[in-house]
């Protein structure tokens, strides 16, 4: 470090100052961060590399760029951070926020945003979105004449609605009377590449009217940028390890649940409760050769990244499929059927859904070459589970609680899900497993451990409540604990019965609500015990409670806000719209919270 240090004096352009900062930043650096904050400061280079904003642009009037993201599963908030550091690069005045923690009414002062989004469900915005898309979507913004404004879409074009929260964004800036100054981009799972290049460009229009000011990054906050974060990520997960695969559902049980437990040692990787882990996986060998065998192919063929077979294996989606898929195929095979239904956007969505790749195949066989084939699939994303657990508790390890999906074909053979298949059937004891945090801080436990909180978590949506159990359990949270959790059945499907009831009886969980729904002839789920409660619901409400609900995107978590909604509207008195206008009150203030997919 010495030389290091001798280096920079002798050499550097910095201040004294400056040369203090970033040597003692540095020195507590180890060898694999100090190798990311060099590649970290190599981009920072290419990018300052832009040609510089000159003539009208450096003398137009200030102003400063607020980049907005809404984010799901980090992707929007990762691009938006790029983007961010591309433009302090080029010595922008720019700040990053989640819209999470943005007030709408903002927005009339702000002179210029990109906006970056996600989609999920049915082309919804994702939860840290919701305020702000609502009170555009209702007008309560005001006219924005003056802002200058782009937006850049993320989604998955294997689902109806690709990116339509991008659009409606967009949409709903122009009506509000912003000047959008580049195009909307809609960016589908691939998007890296193509979102850098939006980004680059976006700038270029945005500096065309806004004032270059100083550069508000530095070295040495760069280097503390990457002290603060762990060297591993879903570009570089940690080769972790499979320690516990435990089935958690009865002989009897219509599900397969999974209680996952994976070592981290060594890793250094800290999670908080409401995090999510991402799981990269392998495709299964079978759906591998069978993929193989209905194209033609050996699998040895070679390619840029190895044997076909090994990057099947590996690199692409077979359990996924997108509408490209279908309409790539129709062009090659020029079955006359499929080019008829590769033309009926409502035919393709309606294909996509349920089947995969072996599928289509099997339907419109269709003979490939193995350069054919790889144009025609995706890259392999990683799947992401919500965590089942605090290190407050279980130190290096972190476990999940998984839902093996399996789908019965019309002809007797069952298609399993990518990644819980991997993890429940196909790892050994003590496999290898890669394995990332993705951070969720839209899903926290309130700061304050004396405040109530009521948690929704059917099925598997009970996974990150265990972690938040462990976690007030380790902190002696004074605060009032309610659980909803919601199954098929009490004898085959009561997830972590024991754990509840150890927690009933110390007094760490002040309140359990169940609903298994085929115990009786009329089907009962958690919506219907929240309006049952909806007395003492509301009185939670009232003393501050934080309310979470996490699973199932399409149905649950839908019933279970109309139950709020009705619970505020009859036991607070109030109207409809009053009753949303509480809601939306609760979510600014973080009291309403949801992980749902």
């Amino acid at each position: 470090m010495m030389q290091l240090k001798d280096s920079l004096t002798n050499l550097t352009p910095l201040s004294d100052e400056q040369q203090r900062q970033l040597s003692q930043a540095l020195s507590t650096l180890n060898t694999q961060q100090l190798a990311w904050v060099s590649g970290y400061l190599y981009g920072l280079s290419l990018a300052g590399s832009q040609p510089a904003v000159t003539g009208a642009a450096a003398t137009a009037p200030s102003g400063n760029l607020t980049i907005l993201y809404g984010s799901q599963t980090g992707n929007a908030k990762g691009v938006a951070s790029a983007i961010k550091a591309q433009a302090e690069a080029r010595g922008l005045p720019v700040t990053l926020t989640s819209m999470a923690d943005y007030k709408p009414k903002q927005l009339k002062k702000e002179t210029h945003l990109l906006v970056v989004v996600s989609t999920y469900g049915e082309g919804e915005p994702p939860e840290s979105a919701v305020d702000l898309f609502e009170q555009l979507k209702k007008g309560k913004v005001g006219k924005l004449e003056g802002l200058k404004f782009a937006v850049l879409g993320l989604g998955d074009s294997s689902y109806e609605f690709f990116c339509q929260t991008g659009k409606d964004f967009d949409s709903l800036l122009t009506k509000a009377g912003a000047d959008r100054v580049h195009e909307l981009a809609s960016l589908d799972v691939d998007y890296q590449d193509a979102a850098k290049a939006w980004g680059e460009q976006a700038l270029n229009a945005i500096a065309a009217t806004l004032s270059a000011g100083p550069a508000n990054s530095s070295v040495a906050s760069a280097v503390q940028q990457a002290v603060g974060h762990s060297q591993y990520s879903k570009e570089n997960p940690f080769p972790a390890r499979l320690s516990v695969n435990q089935k958690i559902t009865g002989r009897d049980s219509t599900k397969d649940i999974r209680h996952i437990e994976i070592s981290l040692e060594e890793s250094g990787i800290r999670y908080q409760p409401g995090d999510a882990l991402g799981i990269w996986f392998d495709n299964d060998p079978a759906l591998v050769n069978e993929v193989l065998a209905l194209a033609g192919l050996s699998g040895d063929e070679a390619t840029a990244r190895g044997s076909l077979r090994e990057v099947l294996s590996r690199e692409l989606e077979l359990t996924r499929l997108h509408g490209g898929f279908i309409t790539g195929l129709a062009e090659i095979s020029g079955n006359a059927a499929l080019k008829d239904l590769a033309g009926d956007k409502a035919q393709v969505n309606a294909l996509v859904a349920p089947a995969q790749v072996v599928d289509v195949l099997k339907r419109f066989p269709t003979a490939l070459t193995a350069e054919q084939l790889l144009g025609l699939l995706r890259p392999l994303t990683p799947r992401l589970y919500s965590i089942a657990s605090s290190q407050s508790e279980v130190e290096e390890e972190v476990h999940l609680t998984v839902g093996v999906v399996r789908y019965p074909q019309e002809d007797g053979t069952v298609r399993s899900g990518a990644a819980s298949s991997y993890l429940a059937d196909r790892l050994a004891e003590d496999a290898e497993v890669r394995v990332f945090v993705e951070h969720n801080d839209n899903f926290r436990l309130p700061p304050n451990p004396d405040t109530p909180v009521i948690m929704v978590g059917p099925g598997t949506g009970i996974a990150p409540f265990r972690a938040f159990l462990q976690e007030r359990e380790a902190q002696g949270a004074e605060g009032n604990n309610w659980l909803f959790f919601g199954n098929p059945h009490f004898t085959q499907d009561f997830l972590y019965q024991v754990e509840w009831q150890r927690y009933v009886k110390s007094g760490l969980l002040s309140k359990i609500s169940l609903a298994f729904s085929r115990d009786q002839a009329e089907k009962v789920y958690v919506q219907h015990r929240l309006r049952e409660a909806g007395q003492e619901l509301y009185q939670w409400l009232e003393a501050g409670a934080h309310f979470y609900v996490c699973g199932d995107a399409n149905q649950m978590a839908k019933d279970v806000q109309e139950a709020l909604l009705d619970v505020i509207a009859e036991h607070g008195h109030k109207s409809r719209e009053e009753a949303e206008e509480y809601l939306s009150e609760l979510r600014r203030a973080k009291r309403y919270q949801r992980d749902v997919y």
